[in-house]
């Protein structure tokens, strides 16, 4: 048990060092609330984390029907009993004092209790008449990266071939999209090739825009131990900001953001000079190389240089420890995915691998990583805009296959046309078309870009608006109808973490009040709604969280993410299992892609790939021109510079990210003492060269003003490059401190209010990671008002407000902004 550190202060806890190729070894981390010892303890329920993407494995401690505290699981394949700091203490959010107890319905502008059926009656009441009067598309759902699998794929049934409605996403459109899109171009289906079990056995590991410490903080505990082992690998990192990852790399480029494709181009420009390519699995499994050595051919160091702002002979280096490396495991994560060239920029990491052969092997893997817990569920369950199964929405087989598991006409699954993402469906329901938006788990009204925007949408009279969620949110305080879920302890599913590992967390306690899992939520509305299959029996045939898992299981059979193999009873009491996990490979799958690519060939690949400029489609006579044989696609990319660069308006690079003590927009996190106190309030990071050439001081208030809006913070000055600022997108205003306000002409303190309402053409992912801002200096650290607007441009124009609306659901967002309580389900 790691007792000996103080994991707010120290997050990684102690070191177990081990060696390359050896077994990582177990470190079992325990935390009980004050007063409780392990023999008090009077039950172990198994379950594992909703709070990043890691799928730490962990069991929840019960007294008196009551979580007490959790330890980790020293058997799983993932943690081996290692927990990051939100595992260990968020689990107190859970009982938190103003969790929802029962439905909220909107009486006179105002959201008042009700029963539910009460609740259900006019979600149902309105669905039926939008259908009736507009059709499927008048209705869409926005959903999570946090409900379990079981969940996910109810919802993917009951909307797709119950409603009939193209509308569904999740927020996972957000952080995950682009992982799922560039698996996709290069391998014809989604699936991460890699294993975290490939940490153990790299030379080289190489971290492109992936904080891996503060994302995935018991990833980085296992590097850290390989770094203090014999034999350690050389780390290489690409991030702006000098985190802890960067400070202990080998080589660490900080790169103008917007300019990855860039400098991925160099690199394999330096790979193909060099001759550091594996020719016989270039031309054994691949196709498309002779395309990106052309394309490369003059992206040379120099020139990237000065493109990213980096110098040429560390790009060279880095490029040499690439192409040298016997053993490369890659991750890429947010710093490369909420940029204007998300996807190209992935792709080249997969480029890197595929012309160095680096696939299916341990220690030769790529990981292109998901923000969220069960993100890896939604792209598996057709919850984000794909099939279920990874089907291919322009297959007319697959679609047919499909229909057939559920017993539908073929007709009945929308498939005119590509899935809605998300920035599209909330267009629509700016717009109009859609009249009904269902929102799970999810937090919109702090979590997606301009958020002046996303306010006045959601505010709209003719919109019904739905939300599911634990807390009165954000956006549920501008909601019609409110339902109160449960959450992870509280019910029993499965979720799949970002290299493919399948856990099953049980239920441990009761949910308070009248709070009902998101399965019985959305099987109650499907019961309510009548949903038929093509014989006239009912289109949903489970009833509980097993026989979902076992419905999923029948979808999934045969397909890249096949769970056949698996069982509840599989899952209980030892590791988590990686799918796919069938007949073949009973015990799951460590790897994809040991002899070759699986899933590419025409007949069979989930997408026939997209223009990586602008995002059409390609189509299968296309793809079957290209890739006949159905192997990997090696895919170049021209640089594109950033939409928004600076000017003299906003001379600053403005970007958003993440801190290892919150997730989402602080729901639980924010209401857990130990989180909270670590990081209790938004801030802004600036160069210390830029604060002195400003006359800026640590702990300044200042305003980071964009054409969207402004928000303020305090300045802490680090080593950042120059020229950029950085906000992490937490906060939001239901624990809002004095002064903050969205409302009334003061700034916010939401990074979104600056953020711009763009994203990457192929996986349509936004982008949080490129904007150009103003900065201006408020307050000085010591109390002392600024004694004149000092601003790095212009002065700040304030936050807009809110448009005024017909009716008094925007009035009384305002009215209760500050006072009541509310967050994203994180």
């Amino acid at each position: 048990m790691d007792t000996s550190v103080d994991r707010i202060a120290d997050p990684w806890g102690t070191r177990t060092p081990y060696g390359r190729d050896q077994r990582w070894p177990a470190r079992v981390d325990t935390y009980l609330t004050e007063g409780v010892d392990s023999g008090m303890v009077q039950r172990w329920v198994q379950a594992a984390s909703i709070l990043h993407s890691d799928g730490d494995a962990m069991d929840i401690a019960v007294v008196d029907g009551r979580m007490v505290g959790v330890r980790g699981r020293a058997q799983d394949r993932v943690n081996r009993g290692r927990l990051g700091p939100k595992d260990l203490f968020a689990w107190q959010a859970n009982a938190s004092p103003d969790r929802l107890p029962r439905p909220l319905m909107r009486e006179g502008g105002r959201l008042v209790e009700c029963d539910w059926d009460t609740a259900m009656d006019r979600i149902v009441s309105r669905s039926r008449s939008l259908l009736e009067e507009r059709g499927p598309g008048s209705i869409g759902f926005y959903t999570t990266g946090q409900l379990f699998l079981e969940e996910y794929y109810t919802l993917a049934v009951l909307a797709r071939a119950g409603i009939g409605t193209n509308h569904l996403d999740g927020n996972t459109r957000l952080c995950t999209a682009t992982a799922g899109e560039a698996l996709k171009e290069s391998f014809g289906s989604d699936g991460q090739p890699g294993s975290y079990d490939d940490f153990d056995h790299a030379d080289v590991i190489a971290l492109f825009g992936h904080n891996v410490a503060e994302t995935q903080p018991v990833q980085w505990m296992r590097v850290l131990d390989r770094l203090a082992g014999v034999d350690p690998p050389r780390l290489v990192c690409v991030d702006p900001r000098p985190t802890r990852v960067a400070r202990a790399a080998t080589v660490h480029l900080a790169p103008r953001v917007g300019t990855n494709v860039a400098l991925m181009n160099a690199l394999l420009h330096e790979i193909i000079r060099a001759g550091w390519v594996d020719e016989a699995y270039i031309a054994a499994h691949t196709v498309g190389f002779e395309e990106l050595a052309k394309q490369v051919a003059e992206c040379t160091p120099r020139w990237a240089a000065g493109i990213c702002d980096v110098p040429e002979a560390r790009i060279a280096e880095m490029a040499e420890i690439l192409g040298r490396a016997d053993r490369l495991t890659s991750t890429v994560l947010q710093g490369f995915y909420q940029s204007h060239q998300a996807t190209a920029a992935a792709v080249q990491v997969n480029n890197l691998h595929l012309i160095r052969g680096m696939l299916g092997r341990p220690g030769a893997g790529v990981l292109q990583m998901n923000g969220q817990p069960s993100a890896q569920n939604t792209r598996e369950c057709g919850a984000d805009g794909d099939l279920p199964g990874f089907r291919n929405w322009q297959n007319d087989a697959h679609v047919a296959d499909l229909a057939k598991v559920w017993n539908v006409e073929t007709s009945t699954i929308p498939h005119f046309a590509p899935p809605t993402h998300a920035m599209q469906m909330f267009r629509y329901a700016e717009q109009g078309s859609i009249g009904m938006l269902w929102i799970s788990g999810t937090n919109p009204a702090v979590s997606l870009p301009e958020l002046s925007r996303i306010r006045a949408l959601l505010s709209q009279e003719r919109l019904f608006v739905v939300v599911q969620d634990l807390f009165l949110t954000e956006t549920a305080q501008l909601a019609d109808v409110v339902l109160p879920a449960a959450t992870w302890g509280e019910k029993t599913g499965t979720l799949t973490n970002a290299d493919r590992t399948v856990h099953l967390s049980e239920k441990a306690v009761d949910a308070p009040g009248e709070a009902k899992p998101d399965l019985d939520i959305f099987l109650e509305f499907a019961r309510r709604m009548d949903f038929r299959d093509k014989d006239g029996g009912p289109l949903i045939t489970w009833h509980d969280p097993e026989s979902a898992f076992e419905a999923w299981k029948r979808c999934s059979a045969g397909r890249p993410c096949d769970y056949s193999g698996l069982s509840y009873e599989k899952l209980r009491g030892g590791s988590g299992i990686q799918w796919p996990c069938n007949e073949r490979a009973p015990d799951g799958t460590e790897r994809l892609y040991c002899d070759g690519v699986w899933w590419a060939h025409p007949d069979v690949c989930e997408s026939y790939g997209k223009d990586l400029v602008t995002g059409a489609a390609d189509d299968v006579v296309e793809y079957r021109s290209l890739n006949p044989e159905g192997k990997a696609v090696i895919k170049a990319a021209d640089y594109l510079p950033p939409h928004e660069d600076i000017s003299d308006e906003y001379p600053f690079q403005l970007t958003t990210g993440r801190t290892i003590y919150h997730f989402h927009t602080r729901t639980k996190t924010g209401r857990v003492p130990q989180l909270n106190r670590a990081a209790p309030d938004v801030w802004v990071e600036i160069s210390t060269h830029d604060a002195e050439a400003h006359g800026l001081d640590e702990g300044d208030l200042v305003a980071v003003t964009t054409a969207r809006g402004t928000l303020q913070g305090r300045l802490r000055l680090t080593g950042i490059r120059p020229g950029l600022l950085f906000v992490p997108f937490h906060y939001g205003y239901w624990d809002t401190p004095a002064g903050y306000s969205p409302e009334g002409g003061t700034a916010g303190r939401a990074a979104n209010e600056t953020t711009v309402t763009d994203w990457d053409p192929v996986s349509k992912q936004p982008l949080f990671k490129t904007a150009a801002a103003a900065l201006t200096l408020l307050q000085r650290a010591d109390g002392a008002l600024a004694p004149a607007p000092t601003t790095t441009a212009s002065a700040p124009t304030g936050t807009r407000k809110m448009p005024a609306t017909t009716g008094g659901r925007a009035a009384h967002a305002t009215q209760t902004q500050s006072s009541v309580e509310g967050g994203e389900r994180s």
